[in-house]
Order: structure tokens, then C-alpha cells, then sequence
């Protein structure tokens, strides 16, 4: 094309001579043997953009080397053509043509090779410009230009058919990687030149060796599909006691420790623990009793090395064996005591789990000279403080070493008993640890803090002994001694949030725990990798199931279970009182077995004979609601029943773990209905705990039932209207 456009401009002129011309022609035609030799060896561009420019620089080139200005040449054949000339006008038309093209088209070698041989032709013919020859130039002109055109259409259609398979092909191949391998670029270009050579009418699409074999693209938008992408789980960033604890085994009958293997434990409570039938620790006794013995091993006054001890948190399953991990120490460290003070306190949120604790510290201090008080709420508040206090010439002494107490009654005290002191306070025990967190909006452990610090109204002897907030250390805050506060921390269920950690105002915490994965690696007893997909551990010996039911047949199943399954001291558990007790007297109106109810509307004495009566087996079903599900160790519980689901994950890991306790088995049944079964298990699935196994009971085994449940209906509607009676008189 550049050299029709050049032998466009030499028509014009009669100046040119044939010397010029055959210079020229010899010129171009190195050039063009030059740029053959360089698209052979160099890779070809992937798209056409880049060609166009590239091919214009070689056309711009072309011209300035022939020594002519392209710009004035056109605006000389712009006043040929105001000058009338009818045969330059039809060769413009195609000028303007020709340059439109070759903008379209970047790679038109062969038209350009039809027109080098006609201008060599023509050369070689002697042809010297002429006016008298003006007629006959136009008309060779536009014969070659029209031959031109037509080569140049169909190049425009071919390039027309290789844009659209390249743009077909790119949406096929995305490149992965950064592709550095010419060969393999050049590759692909010539098979791709090559098939837009070849008849476009059809297109076969075929896929490639390293390319899926998926359909082309749709000309529809799919807006979204049914595949569930997996979400990315976030890690938390922990802290490094958070995220390194000390663990504990799970399995508690293959690690069991003997207790003379635990160092420093006192002869006494060695006898004592063998009188009670203790031969060996659970594995978490074994960790966490000597760690506390080594904090209160230099005395009341400092710990470990002068310096404040650490503070203990505990995360084990249900039945483990916890209460006893901070019993055997706290005693021990108070055997040598001489003057009865508030040494250490435990704080637990029910009244069933306050008195269970209160029972196993009098068992280990019967015989020491320590004494234990229980404050709860079950004893008028004079009674009470008449076991804390005691007003004497001197003053207020204090009458108990150990309190057990609930935050609610505690508070009272400290604000409402003259003389009742935590000033001596060495141990505080928060039992249900993730249970009192949640009831931190009653400020009881604000207020327990404070009596700690708080400042003595008289001055004495205890002076030497002021105890001051804790704080920056300085040479001023050690020169005097003073008791550290020592914080114990014991859950089933204990939150990894810090938080929510953050309010106990722990100081340099030390957990053990025995919530990992086994697939977790241990070195040295620390974990080596966050895991966060085991929130909770469930008790070793425990089996679980879920039994799918309607609504109106759960009565139906807990009649079968109790009855056809012979189950003896089932516990079952539902989400409120008012169900709790219609189902009681439902139960009691089929007849044939002994059950009770246990909610908070019983008095603290009916509560206290129901549990007992349970234990020694004159109960056989005990409906309850989750007032029993924390820390009450039921011996003999065989099987728990969760009548209704519970809504967390939390409720129902202490639900279950009132079975299977200090590595015995148990089963555990949840009934759940349809809607509520998928989103339960995944709950479950979430936490990390075992999957349930599902439980089917045939209609069948429920037949013979059913005659004698409608007629407990009916006895049930009409005492239901009977309270309702009462109530209203």
C-alpha cells in the first residue's frame, strides 16, 4: 500500500525520473526482505493494536527515507484535485480509501507484494511521466487500484475472521502464570493465523491439553448459582497464654496419677484421700494441684521468688475432677494459719453447686481447725452473719477461713455486715467461670475487689500489712509485704474471648486445658498451633443421639424411653419452668413411673430432698430445668434426656455432662424437631464435638402407649384448670 501511495505522488510529478524510480523499488524491496527476517525471529504481538502502530512506523519510515514529505505532498494533490482533474479525483477516492484500510489493517503483506510487482513492471516498461500521457496514467491507476481494493477487502475479511477467533480464544485462555517462553507464544499465534485463514463459517470449539473441558461462555448473566462457597475462617490473634496453654489429657482412665506421684501434697490430706477412696488423680488434678502448691510455697506474703504468683485458669469437661483440683491445694495452704481470717473465697452462681462445693471443703478441713461457711441465701442474713462475724472486746474477728458463697448474697454482705473483712483474702475461686462473665453486670467481683483494697478504719498491728492496688513495681510498692490475690478460674465451657477475660483482671495467666484436636501437635506439653475448630470437649465414656419427633409425640418418646427401655435415674431436661411442670404432671397422670420435678419454683428444702431422693434411686425420671445442668455432680445419673433442644452450645455441653462424670459411660438422647434439627447439628458441627448418631423409633413401639396417653391428656387438661382456680382464689 505504501508503494501505491508513492507511485501515486511520482504520477504527479514531472519532475521524477526513471533513476529514481528503480532506486526506490531496490530500496523497498530490502526493506521488505529485512522486516521478513525480523517477523521470523521475533514473536508475534497478541493483539492487532500493537500491530497497527507498529506497521504505521514502518509505513512513516518507508516514506521519509524515499526523501519525500508526506504532508506536503498531500496538500500538493489537494489543489490538483481543486483544479478539476476528473481521473486524479477517482484515484483520491481510492487514496482516502487505501489510507482508511490501511488503518483497519495491520498485516497486509500480500497486497502490498501485488502492487511492488506492478510497479516494477511499469519501471522496467521505461515509463517516464508525461502530460500527454495523463489519460492513460489515470486509467492504469485506477485499474490497479481497483485490483488493490478488491485484495485489500478480502485481507479485511480474513483479518476480520482472525480478530474474532483471537478475542474467541482469549476469553478461553487466561494465563496463570507469567509466560516467558517465546516458542510457545509464536506457537499458538501461527495456529491461530492458520485457522483464520481457513473458511470462518462454522466455529468448532475444541478445548485445550491444560484447559478444563468447559462449555464457551453464554451470552446469558448468571447472576448466582447453587454452590455454597466455603467461607474463609478468620484466626484470632491470641494472646500467647491464650494461645499456648498448657494441655491436659482428655482420656482420664489411661493417664490416672497416683497420689503419692504428686509432690508436696500434706500427709493429712494424703490420708484423707484415701479414706475417701482416692488411690490416683484425674489428669487435671495432677497438672493443676502442684502449680498452685508452687504459687502459696513462700506463705501468705509474696510468691514464687518475692514476686506476685500467677493467676490459674482451668478448662476441662464435665466430671473431671475440678473441684477438687483447687480444694486440696487451697487447704493445704491454709493448714498452718494461726489467726482465723477470710483466706480464701469461692464464688459459684447457684445455690445447688454452692452447697456441693461448701460439702467437699468440710470433708478435707474436718479435723485442720479451718472453718468453712456457706452463704447463700438459704439462712436468714442475721443467721448468716452470725457465722461470719463475731463481736468481741477488741472488736470484729472473723469466724470462717473458707467462704462459699453466690455473688448475689456475697454483695450483700460486704455492704451490709459490720466487721465482714476480705483484707486477708489470698484465694478467690471462680467456679463457672464463663457463667459469672456473663453475670458480670452485677458488679460482684467490682465489689469483691475493692473490700480486698479497701483501707482498715482502725490502726494496729495490722499495719505492717496494708495492702495497696496493684500497679507499677517500684522500691516503694515492695518495701512493704503485703498479701498477693491469687484468682482461680474453673469451666466446662471457659471463653477463649479476651474480652471478656479482661474484665477478671487476670495478671499473667496460666491456662490449662484440655480442649485440642488430637491432631494438634504437642511439644513438651504446649501446643504448637492455634486450633480453632475444638471449642469444647465432651466427657470420654459419653454416647450421644438425637431422635427426630413431631411435636405432639414427644411426650410419647420420653414414656417409651423411661418404660420399654427400662432407663433408670433419667435426667430430663426442658427450657422453662411452666413446661417442666405441665410435663411433670403429664407423667404422673400416665402412671407407672416415679418422677419428680426440679425448678426453681420448689424451696431450697424441696430442692435439696429431690436431689437426694434421685441419688439414692427412689426417683426415676427427674424433669428439670437448667437450673441442675451446672456443676451438680448427680451420682448414678445413667442417662439425660433433652426433652427440648437447647438454643447454645454451652447449655448443652453441661446438660449432658451431668452423665458419664469422672470417666464412667452415659448416654445422652436430644429430641429434636424437624425444623430444628438441621441448625442444632450444625451448632454442634461449629463447636467441634462428636457427631450425633441419629436414634429412629418405629410408630410401632409407640401403639401401646397411646390409649393410656390420652387419658393422662384429659386428667392433665383438667388439673391445669384447677391451679388456674387456685391461683385466681
Amino acid at each position: 500500500m505504501a508503494l501505491f501511495l508513492i507511485n501515486r505522488y511520482l504520477g504527479g510529478e514531472e519532475d521524477a525520473t526513471e533513476d529514481q524510480s528503480q532506486a526506490l523499488l531496490e530500496r523497498l524491496r530490502e526493506q521488505a526482505r529485512a522486516r521478513q527476517l525480523k517477523k521470523q525471529q521475533q514473536v508475534l504481538l497478541p493483539f492487532d493494536e500493537l500491530k497497527q502502530k507498529k506497521t504505521e512506523n514502518e509505513l512513516h519510515q518507508k516514506i521519509k527515507n524515499s526523501g519525500f514529505d508526506s504532508e506536503n505532498e498531500y496538500q500538493r494533490e489537494a489543489k490538483k484535485r481543486k483544479r478539476g482533474h476528473s481521473g486524479e479525483g477517482s484515484c483520491g477516492e481510492g487514496e482516502k480509501k487505501l489510507r482508511k484500510n490501511h488503518q483497519v489493517s495491520s498485516d497486509s503483506e500480500k497486497p502490498l507484494a501485488g502492487a511492488d510487482s506492478g510497479l516494477a513492471g511499469e519501471a522496467a516498461n521505461g515509463y517516464i511521466p508525461d502530460k500527454k500521457k495523463k489519460k492513460e496514467n489515470g486509467k492504469k491507476s485506477s485499474l490497479s487500484q481497483k485490483k488493490i481494493e478488491a485484495d485489500l477487502d478480502e485481507n479485511n475479511r480474513q483479518q476480520k475472521n482472525k480478530s474474532n477467533l483471537k478475542s474467541h480464544q482469549a476469553e478461553r485462555y487466561i494465563p496463570t502464570e507469567v509466560e516467558t517462553n517465546g516458542a510457545e507464544i509464536a506457537e499458538r499465534d501461527s495456529s491461530e493465523e492458520v485457522k483464520g485463514n481457513q473458511s470462518t463459517k462454522e466455529e468448532v470449539w475444541i478445548p485445550t491439553l491444560n484447559e478444563k473441558a468447559t462449555p464457551p461462555p453464554s451470552s446469558l448473566l448468571v447472576l448466582g448459582g447453587y454452590d455454597r462457597r466455603a467461607v474463609q475462617k478468620v484466626q484470632p490473634i491470641l494472646p500467647q497464654w491464650l494461645a499456648q496453654p498448657k494441655l491436659v489429657h482428655k482420656r482420664i482412665k489411661e493417664n490416672l496419677v497416683p497420689i503419692q506421684d504428686v509432690a508436696g501434697i500434706h500427709p493429712k490430706l494424703l490420708k484423707k484421700l484415701q479414706m475417701n477412696g482416692i488411690e490416683s488423680f484425674f489428669p487435671v488434678q495432677g497438672e493443676v494441684i502442684p502449680a498452685i502448691l508452687e504459687s502459696a510455697s513462700s506463705g501468705f506474703l509474696v510468691g514464687r521468688g518475692g514476686y506476685q504468683p500467677s493467676d490459674i485458669c482451668v478448662s476441662a469437661p464435665t466430671g473431671s475432677g475440678k473441684t477438687l483440683s483447687f480444694v486440696i491445694p487451697v487447704v493445704q495452704a491454709l493448714l498452718e494459719r494461726v489467726v482465723c481470717q477470710v483466706r480464701a473465697l469461692a464464688v459459684l452462681p447457684t445455690k445447688e453447686l454452692a452447697q456441693q462445693v461448701s460439702k467437699v471443703f468440710n470433708i478435707y478441713t474436718d479435723g485442720t481447725g479451718l472453718k468453712v461457711v456457706l452463704v447463700t441465701g438459704q439462712k436468714s442474713f442475721g443467721k448468716e452473719q452470725e457465722t461470719l462475724v463475731q463481736r468481741t472486746v477488741m472488736g470484729y474477728c472473723s469466724l470462717a477461713d473458707i467462704i462459699v458463697a453466690t455473688p448475689g448474697r456475697l454483695v450483700d454482705h460486704i455492704d451490709q455486715t459490720p466487721g465482714f473483712s476480705l483484707r486477708q483474702l489470698r484465694f478467690l475461686i471462680i467456679d463457672e467461670a464463663d457463667r459469672m462473665i456473663d453475670d458480670m453486670h452485677q458488679n460482684w467481683l467490682y465489689q469483691v475487689v475493692k473490700a480486698v483494697f479497701r483501707a482498715e478504719e482502725d490502726s494496729g498491728t495490722n499495719m505492717l500489712f496494708q495492702r495497696t492496688e496493684p500497679g507499677p513495681v517500684t522500691a516503694a510498692s515492695t518495701c512493704c509485704p503485703q498479701i498477693p490475690l491469687q484468682k482461680l478460674l474453673f469451666s466446662a465451657t471457659l471463653t477463649r474471648n479476651p474480652e471478656k477475660l479482661q474484665q477478671l483482671g487476670l495478671y499473667q495467666p496460666r491456662l490449662f486445658t484440655s480442649v485440642y484436636s488430637e491432631k494438634r501437635a504437642v511439644t513438651a506439653g504446649t501446643e504448637t498451633e492455634q486450633d480453632a475448630e475444638k471449642k469444647y470437649t465432651l466427657p470420654e465414656g459419653l454416647s450421644q443421639y438425637y431422635v427426630p419427633c413431631n411435636l405432639n409425640s414427644k411426650p410419647l418418646f420420653l414414656l417409651y424411653f423411661t418404660l420399654r427401655m427400662k432407663f433408670t435415674r433419667v435426667l430430663c431436661f426442658t427450657n422453662s419452668k411452666q413446661t417442666s411442670h405441665r410435663l411433670f404432671l403429664l407423667i404422673r397422670a400416665f402412671g407407672g413411673v416415679n418422677v419428680a420435678e426440679f425448678s426453681s419454683w420448689l424451696t431450697p428444702s424441696e430442692r435439696q430432698r429431690t436431689l437426694k431422693e434421685f441419688e439414692q434411686g427412689k426417683i426415676q425420671l427427674l424433669i428439670s430445668t437448667d437450673a441442675t445442668a451446672r456443676g451438680i455432680d448427680i451420682k448414678g445419673v445413667k442417662c439425660v434426656i433433652n426433652y427440648d433442644a437447647p438454643q447454645f452450645i454451652r447449655t448443652y455441653i453441661h446438660r449432658v455432662g451431668r452423665t458419664a462424670r469422672a470417666g464412667k459411660v452415659g448416654l445422652a438422647f436430644t429430641m429434636l424437631l424437624k425444623v430444628q434439627e438441621r441448625k442444632f447439628l450444625q451448632m454442634l458441627k461449629d463447636a467441634g464435638t462428636p457427631d450425633l448418631e441419629k436414634q429412629l423409633v418405629k410408630s410401632e413401639y409407640l401403639k401401646p402407649l397411646l390409649q393410656q396417653y390420652e387419658e393422662a391428656l384429659s386428667k392433665l387438661q383438667k388439673t391445669v384448670k384447677d391451679e388456674r382456680a387456685q391461683k385466681r382464689a
